[in-house]
């Protein structure tokens, strides 16, 4: 296994590019743990607040990197062989939360409600590892079990694409912030350039879906993923052009796009396909299945491109 600590020379600040070469190159089917931080400068606790920013986080900040959107990811990762057209699947195997505390908070023009809420506020969260668990300083102190996922995991996005900001999820993944992607849950991204080069970051302790005054428990964490790469896309999906997800229990379906009614229809578009090709029925008797048994939900709705993903039972279906 290959270890990744966030220093400033294994992140990029906000920013993707299929031009950024890699920081570490590894075997398919071989496993990363990649340390990750998050939080802007602007968003550390004050002094004398009880609060320390962590060392990692400290040093990227005094580099003064280059920055473009609002988040840290560290890497990229290099898979070797991987060449656009083919699968890099995602094995989330172990997520631990990296500091004491997180945050959360409103500020103007992002959000949901930016015009009932303009102000900046910023709640520190103090977060209790051993007991996997974070106290939201409302109404006398609201108790919260972590559930701990990374916002953003991505490859790079196509070529032709050039720089891209970390704000927006596309089809190379990125800033989905889809809670669903917890340890022991896998991702599938198609890749668009050499190498694929995986990233990941905007560590979240805890979501509610929506993700509505724009943060969740913004929180420094740890997670190993297994990196494996399928050919050509693989057996089970030959056309993947959009990231896709399963559980233990469920198989997820993502949509993306800046008007959510039509996120919605490529999350219902991309679970029709993975029915027909999956289960071998219609496109008419998937149609028909999504209604009857799939739950599709507000992934976010506060990254410029809102987010649908659906949800099926695996039960359901061989």
């Amino acid at each position: 296994m290959h270890s990744l600590p966030a220093t400033p020379d294994t992140v990029r600040f906000g920013m993707f590019d299929a031009r950024f070469p890699p920081v570490l190159t590894i075997r398919s089917g071989e496993a990363v743990e990649m340390q990750c931080v998050s939080g802007m400068p602007e968003f550390m606790p004050p002094p004398g607040s009880g609060f320390a920013t962590p060392p990692a986080l400290a040093a990227i900040h005094a580099a003064q990197l280059p920055r473009l959107g609002p988040h840290i990811v560290t890497g990229p990762v290099a898979v070797e062989g991987a060449e656009p057209g083919d699968m890099l699947r995602v094995d989330i195997e172990a997520i631990e939360p990296g500091a004491e505390w997180g945050y959360c908070g409103h500020h103007p023009l992002f959000g949901m409600l930016p015009e009932e809420f303009p102000g900046r506020r910023i709640l520190f969260i103090p977060v209790d590892r051993a007991a996997r668990s974070a106290t939201v300083p409302i109404a006398g102190g609201v108790t919260l079990p972590l559930r701990p996922f990374f916002g953003i995991m991505a490859v790079a996005p196509p070529p032709e694409w050039g720089l891209q900001s970390t704000r927006e999820p596309r089809a190379h993944g990125g800033n989905m912030d889809n809670k669903e992607l917890v340890a022991g849950s896998t991702l599938f991204l198609p890749v668009h350039a050499p190498g694929a080069l995986f990233s990941a970051g905007d560590g979240h302790g805890v979501q509610g879906d929506g993700e509505v005054c724009i943060n969740a428990l913004e929180l420094c964490l740890t997670g190993r993923f297994r990196l494996t790469l399928a050919k050509g896309g693989g057996r089970d999906d030959p056309a993947l052009r959009f990231p896709r997800a399963e559980t233990p229990t469920h198989f997820i379906s993502m949509g993306m796009d800046a008007d959510l009614d039509l996120a919605m229809k490529q999350a219902l578009r991309e679970m029709i396909g993975f029915l027909v090709a999956r289960a071998g029925i219609t496109p008419a008797d998937a149609y028909q299945l999504c209604s009857l048994a799939v739950d599709f939900r507000v992934t976010q709705a506060v990254n410029g491109e809102k987010g649908v993903h659906g949800m099926l039972r695996k039960d359901l279906i061989v």
